[in-house]
């Protein structure tokens, strides 16, 4: 991937987190990368775990605080690495190979630190001041949420699903539509910047996949949100926002919206490539149980092993061209072109469902011994069906999307 920069830093996963603040600013790309390939072993170890505690262990929160995972997109200014947009799919990827649900919550909590940066820049100095490390979580249900304006900010109402790593964040960003009235149309879309301790956390997160996530419920009753700490969802379409103001560099002029289900394909394309290693390196040395002759003999599980192979290759190629072209689109300086952002959520859930169609493939060439808990394809055939059940992935929605535009259907325009 492009976006290589600064210095390579060593780094191990038995370091513990400074006490002092720490810049990531000169940590590389490349470096980036081989850092989260060098703490999954540690976390593979503590995957079965992940999904007992049904969030991210606190062991691992600090992990990736001190590899600077959390802030590889964090700008340079406040010491992040500000990597270019695909760091989310290499860095997820391999640490979604070996516990997905930790790599869902790296892609979710590192990408707020990205958001952030296009908030007003007195809320995010309010933020970053306090630790550059802190952690916020999202909820983007807009419908969830219901606010109206008053005199210098937002009152805000509701309960929001699925806010993944909640219990490791002192923060949240809630998606609510703005209502003059509660049974008049929406006229703005908006992100409220919340308080731990202005929100009530909802134990509801018991999940057949993506169970280590933590991804619970939380609710909300007519909170006052003074107007810098919300966003309009617009902003976060590639046209000019409060952040620019001090975030000047192509990462923070990228359509966010449009690229958002990109923050998470990596943990499918880790889902792809862990049970590829597993059920492949697997057929090497196992024999059929009925026949006694090797499974890797049979044509139609060299088939097989094809079939999957070539999606995840084609997957990946998908993804990465798609990061690549708005970065390049957005070092031009120009907004980025709706065609291009429909285009982008199509690519996501294709390549997304290309990912799971090799699970399952995978999942067949296992057999029965991919069942047993003890074993990694279960969790990872699991959670890549949890994973593709996010909206972000939907052919339906997504897809339609792109139709849409395509046909030149008239209609209201996303918010992309």
């Amino acid at each position: 991937m492009n976006g290589t920069r600064g210095a390579k830093v060593a780094w191990t996963p038995s370091a513990t987190l400074p006490k002092q603040r720490v810049s990531f600013a000169t940590v590389g790309y490349e470096e980036m990368v081989a850092r989260a390939r060098r703490l999954s072993p540690v976390i593979a170890q503590r995957a079965e775990a992940c999904e007992r505690l049904r969030r991210l262990p606190d062991e691992t929160e600090q992990d990736l605080h001190t590899a600077g995972l959390f802030r590889m997109v964090q700008p340079t200014r406040v010491g992040g690495a500000e990597l270019d947009v695909g760091i989310f799919i290499d860095t997820c990827t391999e640490i979604a190979r070996v516990c997905p649900s930790t790599a869902w919550n790296l892609g979710n909590l590192a990408s707020h630190h990205w958001m952030l940066g296009y908030f007003p820049p007195e809320t995010q100095d309010e933020l970053w001041d306090a630790s550059p490390d802190v952690l916020i979580a999202t909820s983007l249900v807009f419908p969830a949420g219901r606010g109206r304006k008053v005199d210098g900010g937002y009152e805000i109402s509701g309960r929001w699903p699925l806010s993944s790593g909640v219990d490791n964040s002192d923060w949240n960003m809630l998606a609510f539509m703005v209502r003059e009235r509660d049974d008049g149309p929406p006229i703005d879309q908006r992100l409220a910047l919340v308080h731990r301790s202005q929100y009530e956390i909802i134990d509801t997160w018991h999940a057949v996949g993506l169970s280590g996530t933590g991804s619970k419920d939380v609710a909300i009753k007519s909170l006052f949100v003074p107007e810098r700490r919300t966003l309009s969802a617009w902003d976060l379409s590639g046209r000019p926002h409060p952040g620019l103001a001090v975030n000047k560099t192509p990462l923070f002029r990228l359509p966010m919206l449009a690229l958002g289900p990109y923050i998470l394909s990596g943990v499918m394309l880790g889902c792809a490539r862990g049970a590829y290693e597993s059920a492949v390196g697997g057929a090497r040395k196992r024999n059929a149980t009925m026949t006694g002759l090797p499974v890797g003999a049979s044509q139609s599980v060299q088939i097989k092993v094809a079939e999957a192979g070539a999606r995840i290759d084609a997957a990946e190629l998908l993804m990465r061209n798609v990061c690549e072209h708005a970065m390049t689109a957005a070092r031009t300086g120009a907004e980025p072109a709706h065609e291009d952002k429909v285009r982008y959520r199509r690519d996501a859930f294709f390549s997304v469902r290309m990912c799971l169609e090799a699970v399952d493939i995978l999942m067949g060439i296992a057999g029965s011994g991919g069942l047993y808990l003890g074993s990694s394809m279960q969790r990872l055939f699991r959670d890549a069906h949890a994973a593709n059940a996010h909206v972000m992935f939907s052919p339906d929605v997504q897809g339609a999307i792109f139709g849409q535009h395509a046909l030149g259907l008239s209609g209201p325009p996303p918010v992309l």
